[in-house]
């Protein structure tokens, strides 16, 4: 086996050369989405102050200027340190491939304009899950170079102490197969599993017609059933085996008792435990399965039946355990996602219950008058309950209040909407306490979530546009100057936090995961080139706080791109 730290650091000298070589052309001085535009959609690249005047746009290939249009007046980007200026050109509709230029400044990456400038994107961002997948052979006709075998066949799990009962003592042996790996580590966690899986079958839910002739190139494509449906269930089989079949609670985590070394799944053999039953983790179970009960009918009824009976169960253990908060043992080192507010959760799963049964009984348990929305987290879920009770809002029971929630859904893409309109980068990130965390670009995926559940409810297209920004912000218009999606982009991140990505015999990274993004947490031993919270990071295998991937932050890349393909294709 070739040592992986000598072959990674001759990629990581490889690609700093391009990079200098970028920055002496002057790439990457300007900031702008490195895939590409929709024709009709806005097209907006940051420009760095001190430089004034007019900026051209240039077809990539004869260098020839097909627009021309002044810089706005530069604004000061607190989270940056930056003084910057907008350039404009959205007036420029015909499909080809460009650049941006500026005497002064220099020449942008290549982009693209195309009717479907986010087909390939949409597609890698879901299939990012099925390279994820535990308990299975990635074949080459599915996975090409980064065929492996199957990893963690999970069909020998013991019992933690801490999960004990007597039907089921320490040290029992469960199966508990299938899943998703979480992030850059190897475990299984059903409450970051919730907000992912729901997430992705909110997609579906929303947009059917889109997906349903996406194909992915997995196992399982081909049949009736669309492919974003297969994938997602292969993390709803492996929940139903984490719900204790004696009393319906939930098993908080499948995992190894500490985090796996720098290896591929195959060449782990660590004993694998399911610890603790956890309120929030059941809460999160009970939400999801009730919402594929009504996503899953049309294609499989028998698993539907299967996945409400599982979320009612669910529902009454976490009615007669509410305060059963994940505790982390004391020979258990991985991830804990613990959280001791759990209104939130039992406001999701209230609603999801609701929805999917009518049962006005789900809808008084909670008092929706008198809850906000917010921004999704996997601590903090209580905005997925306004989705999808917005979504299904001409087909529920008089005992809702229909105009509550579509206020709910406006107030909320109102808010971020303020953001966007006075952010020198015209994006919603503008909150150094909330925005700018652990994972901020999963942050600034669930704010555009929220956005485009207001313009569904409203179709002001303000909305819409918003939640573009923030796609080109991930894509590249951002201080770093990175695309944050492994694969995609003329600069995107190299050597993330990703177990396989740093241990396989490839070059590149898996494709389609976005990083966690900028914060200023520094929580790592990396040594940071800043400590502002929009330029704090660093594409470094050591960056875990700013270079990991997560279910839970690609999710919302999922949503955003599909959406934006499907209505940028109306």
């Amino acid at each position: 086996m070739r040592n992986p730290v000598v072959m990674k650091n001759l990629v990581v000298l490889l690609f700093i050369s391009i990079i200098l070589v970028s920055h002496v052309n002057g790439q990457g001085e300007i900031k702008l989405n490195q895939v590409g535009f929709y024709p009709d959609s806005p097209k907006i690249a940051i420009v760095p102050a001190g430089v004034d005047g007019l900026f051209r746009v240039v077809d990539a290939e004869s260098g020839e200027m097909v627009y021309e249009a002044h810089l706005a007046e530069p604004l000061y980007w607190e989270f940056s340190g930056e003084d910057v200026s907008i350039a404009d050109f959205s007036e420029l509709t015909m499909p080809g491939r460009y650049r941006l230029e500026h005497p002064a400044a220099g020449s942008s990456y290549d982009f693209e304009i195309s009717d479907e400038i986010f087909r390939e994107l949409s597609k890698a961002s879901i299939k990012a899950f099925y390279f994820n997948r535990a308990s299975t052979e990635l074949k080459e006709e599915h996975a090409g170079i980064r065929a492996r075998p199957k990893g963690h066949p999970d069909e020998v799990v013991y019992i933690h102490e801490s999960a004990a009962s007597p039907e089921r003592p320490e040290g029992t042996v469960i199966s508990s197969p299938k899943g998703w790996y979480d992030a850059g580590d190897y475990n299984k966690y059903a409450v970051n599993s919730g907000i992912s899986t729901y997430t992705l079958l909110a997609a579906y839910e929303h947009y059917p017609e889109y997906y349903q002739n996406l194909s992915l190139n997995i196992p399982e494509s081909g049949s009736e059933m669309p492919d974003l449906l297969h994938e997602i269930r292969w993390n709803l089989d492996w929940l139903l085996t984490a719900q204790d079949p004696y009393d319906g609670g939930v098993y908080h985590k499948v995992t190894t008792k500490n985090f796996s070394g720098v290896v591929m799944p195959h060449e782990t053999d660590e004993d694998r435990f399911a610890v603790m039953k956890s309120t929030g983790g059941t809460l999160n179970f009970a939400a999801v399965m009730a919402a594929a009960a009504r996503v899953y009918d049309k294609y499989d009824p028998v698993f539907a039946v299967k996945a409400i009976a599982a979320a009612k169960r669910a529902w009454e253990w976490a009615l007669h355990n509410p305060e059963q908060y994940y505790v982390q043992p004391s020979d258990i080192r991985t991830g804990a996602y613990g959280d001791r507010n759990l209104s939130d959760e039992f406001d999701w799963a209230a609603a999801e219950l609701y929805i999917t049964t009518r049962n006005d009984t789900y809808w008084h348990a909670r008092n929706f008058h008198e809850i906000n929305v917010g921004v999704p987290s996997w601590s903090y879920v209580r905005p997925l309950a306004w989705i999808s009770l917005a979504h299904h809002r001409d087909n529920l029971t008089d005992a809702a209040d229909i105009s509550l929630i579509e206020q709910r859904i406006t107030e909320q893409g109102d808010e971020f909407l303020e953001e966007f309109q006075r952010s020198a980068y015209g994006i919603t990130l503008g909150r150094y306490d909330r925005d700018f965390v652990w994972g901020s670009n999963g942050v600034i995926g669930n704010h555009s979530l929220m956005l485009l559940q207001a313009y569904r409810v409203t179709h002001n297209e303000m909305y819409l546009n918003a939640a573009r920004a923030n796609m080109d912000y991930i894509l590249g218009r951002n201080a770093t100057g990175y695309s944050f999606v492994t694969g995609f982009g003329s600069k995107p991140p190299m050597f993330p936090h990703h177990r396989q990505s740093a241990a396989d015999r490839n070059t590149d990274p898996v494709p389609g995961f976005v990083i966690g993004g900028p914060q200023p947490g520094q929580q790592d031993d990396c040594e940071y080139p800043s400590d502002l919270p929009a330029t704090t990071f660093l594409d470094h295998w050591c960056s875990y706080s700013t270079n990991e991937v997560a279910i839970n932050w690609n999710a919302p890349l999922v949503y955003l791109v599909g959406a934006i393909e499907h209505f940028s294709n109306k």
